[in-house]
């Protein structure tokens, strides 16, 4: 292999070596008496409410029963805690604010505490002086304390504590503000000023009471959370509407325990709820994207830094946006993606020679587009970028939104298919191949017997090039643009892209050649892209590739960590594998205790975050997407109604609101595994959907708007309904 050189500038976000750190702002700090020390063990009680987006922690003191209520507005901006006693004048606390990272606190007024600090210029920050003026992100936290009128009092401690005092309740209101102002806006440069922007927030609710606040976070929450149902049952004598789950008040952590023995659908139930609470919780549009560990992160120097990996993370996180009725979730995602075009047109630019734009596996707030530092397997991957626009195109698919795909996807399309066509070169046989070529974080051994990483067109390369190119032609069908001249070089790069081949032993090549696997049960599996989540491989069209795939997963194997374990679900599911999907299912919900956990084996915490170890997101979002793909898969012509369901494992059960592309939402009831009922109806005003698959039984369907279609377990219409 030759040499290969990457030229690195110190620019902001598109050159720069180290992508930068997610840290987290800091703590609310209560402090109690001793006498909650002793509080009944048998009456304490700490949960999360789905449904309402609501912690609480509920325990008695003597004859006191004291309760907290926390939850985060996404209307308000604001996170809002209230603190109770069930007797009056019980509550006395002390609260303070704290964090990690270089920071003071002030008081404002008799209520309020300011903290106001700064995030280091670079990950290892040199020595600090008095007179410095600090150059990372400035951050501001204020919080506002309220208590009941007529009984208790707030007092100031050593200027920076607040100390409430025998009161019926308390309530805490913190909101926080960065001066950070875009991917393109040096800390430095920022005009913003966050204590300013935290106090006009606070300014903003002053007249709305907590019963108000809970309202609007309900309201803003349920209108997402609520749009999908999912419920589960192994034997027939359930009744799914008037469900009594017998599991209430068993601890999570040992029902993870138990699980590899019940197998409790309801679990699954909770894990697929959980995945879409979080999603909900973090990526709202105006927000960042949700990275590595969603915001949920509690290191200042967290492992990979927190930060969004474009080699499998990132696009998992958002896999279940779509089918599980999210799309708003996914706009912080397309922002992204516009500010990595940016700079990732500068990188094409400088490191390739090449036109469009491109972005390799590790990235930042910063929207950092070049090579990474590290080992060439997984810094060297310039298909980043190319992945995302996936996600532009079945965005347009599951919504049908034309000025969405005209104006936002299309260029961002345009330019990757630029970069990608320059990046091109013609191999052996008149084939188009990508050289030099890695196959993410996975290694070959090398004719001379060493191990190697670098060869040319891997499979993942070619895939992802197939994928997108697929894409482009198909969008500009819709756009009526098939005679631009991209489209065009497109179309003729197409026939001319190395193929995906099948190696001696029936399973799927993950490098042009079939090189010796120093590691068959590697994580990655980034082979079977075209399988999941692209769709160049099917059962229909391809089915000796997908009988290679099978082969390609049983030699992976089961082990793995989160995020691989739920990729292989949904691989399992799109070859309609039932079997073998829910078996990862079940491999995945197993307990680990993060004082005994062992790297890469995968499984669940006690509070139903995914691990690696340690904990990730992706497996999160990666088990909601799988499920959802057990149940409904889609093309813009054909819906495929329950293609992997277990059916002695989830004998009986019902799904409503998933998504399938098309922009149609889909109901699905089964009973004793098999189906029972479906309605669909459109929620796009455009009609692509023309074929019901249900096993062997194939109908033609012709949807309109704004009614509800029912169908049978047999697939005929049995009744519609006007919307109205």
């Amino acid at each position: 292999m030759g040499k290969i050189e990457i030229v690195l500038r110190n620019h902001p976000g598109g050159f720069l070596l180290v992508t930068k750190v997610y840290q987290l702002l800091g703590d609310i700090k209560l402090e109690f008496d001793d006498s909650h020390l002793n509080y009944a063990k048998e009456t304490y009680q700490r949960q999360l409410d789905l449904d309402t987006a609501t912690a609480r922690i509920k325990y008695t003191v003597g004859d006191v029963e004291f309760s907290r209520e926390h939850f985060a507005s996404n209307p308000n901006q604001v996170m809002v805690t209230k603190i109770s006693g069930n007797k009056p004048r019980s509550l006395s606390f002390t609260v303070s604010l704290n964090s990690k990272l270089d920071h003071h606190c002030q008081m404002k007024g008799k209520s309020q505490i300011i903290m106001e600090g700064h995030c280091p210029e670079k990950r290892i920050p040199p020595l600090m002086y008095v007179n410095d003026k600090p150059k990372g992100i400035q951050f501001s936290a204020v919080l506002d304390l309220q208590i009941s009128e007529g009984n208790g009092v707030i007092r100031i401690l050593d200027d920076n504590k607040l100390r409430v005092e025998g009161s019926d309740w308390a309530i805490l209101l913190l909101v926080a503000s960065s001066s950070f102002d875009g991917p393109f806006t040096e800390p430095s440069d920022s005009k913003r000023d966050p204590t300013t922007d935290s106090l006009s927030v606070l300014k903003s609710i002053k007249n709305l009471s907590y019963a108000d606040l809970y309202a609007r976070h309900l309201d803003d929450f349920q209108n997402l959370f609520h749009r999908v149902s999912l419920q589960l049952s192994k034997s027939s004598t359930r009744n799914l509407c008037l469900k009594q789950n017998q599991y209430d008040g068993v601890p999570t952590a040992e029902r993870i325990k138990a699980f590899q023995v019940d197998e409790d659908p309801y679990l699954v139930e909770l894990l697929f709820q959980f995945g879409r609470y979080l999603l909900i919780s973090s990526s709202r549009p105006g927000t960042q994207v949700a990275n590595l560990q969603g915001i949920w992160n509690k290191d200042l120097a967290p492992k990979w830094d927190s930060a969004p990996h474009l080699n499998i993370n990132l696009e998992m996180n958002y896999w279940p946006s779509l089918p599980c009725n999210l799309s708003e979730c996914q706009e912080p995602l397309f922002d992204f993606l516009t500010s990595l075009s940016v700079n990732g047109r500068e990188t094409a630019k400088v490191n390739y020679e090449a036109s469009g734009w491109v972005v390799h596996h590790k990235t930042d707030i910063w929207a950092k587009s070049s090579a990474s530092d590290g080992n060439v397997e997984w810094a060297l991957w310039p298909m980043g970028g190319a992945w995302l626009c996936v996600h532009l195109w079945e965005h347009y698919t599951f919504t049908m939104d034309r000025d969405f795909l005209k104006d936002k996807v299309y260029p961002l399309l345009e330019g990757c298919g630029l970069f990608l066509l320059d990046w091109l070169i013609k191999g052996k046989g008149g084939y188009l191949e990508t050289n030099p070529s890695t196959s993410p974080e996975h290694e070959f051994i090398a004719p001379a017997g060493k191990r190697a990483s670098v060869s040319y067109s891997s499979t993942m390369d070619m895939a992802i090039i197939k994928e997108v190119f697929s894409v482009i032609v198909s969008a500009a069908e819709v756009l009526d643009k098939n005679e631009d001249d991209l489209v065009k070089r497109v179309r003729t790069a197409q026939s001319r892209l190395y193929p995906t081949k099948i190696a001696k032993d029936g399973s799927i090549m993950e490098w042009a050649q079939d090189f010796q696997d120093p590691d068959v049960h590697h994580r990655h599996l980034s082979h079977l892209f075209g399988l999941f989540p692209g769709h160049t491989v099917t059962t229909e069209s391809t089915p000796d590739l997908c009988k290679a795939a099978e082969r390609t997963l049983h030699k992976r194997g089961k082990e793995g960590p989160g995020w691989s374990t739920t990729w292989k679900a949904a691989l399992w599911a799109r070859l309609h594998n039932s079997e073998h999907s829910y078996q990862m299912v079940k491999h995945l919900i197993y307990f680990v205790d993060p004082q005994h956990e062992k790297p890469f084996e995968g499984g669940l915490y006690s509070n139903l975050f995914a691990a690696h170890p340690p904990f990730q997101i992706d497996a999160n979002f990666g088990f909601t997407a799988a499920v959802a793909e057990m149940l409904v898969q889609s093309t813009l012509e054909d819906l495929y109604l329950l293609p992997a369901l277990p059916r002695d494992k989830w004998a009986n059960g019902c799904v409503k609101g998933l998504m399938a592309r098309g922009g149609v939402v889909v109901n699905i009831c089964w009973i004793e595994g098999n189906l029972h009922e479906v309605g669909l109806w459109l929620k796009s005003q455009k009609n692509s959907l023309k074929r019901l698959r249900y096993r062997a039984n194939i109908v033609p369907v012709n949807l309109s708007c704004e009614t509800i279609y029912t169908y049978n377990g047999q697939l005929e219409c049995v009744n519609t309904y006007s919307l109205l």
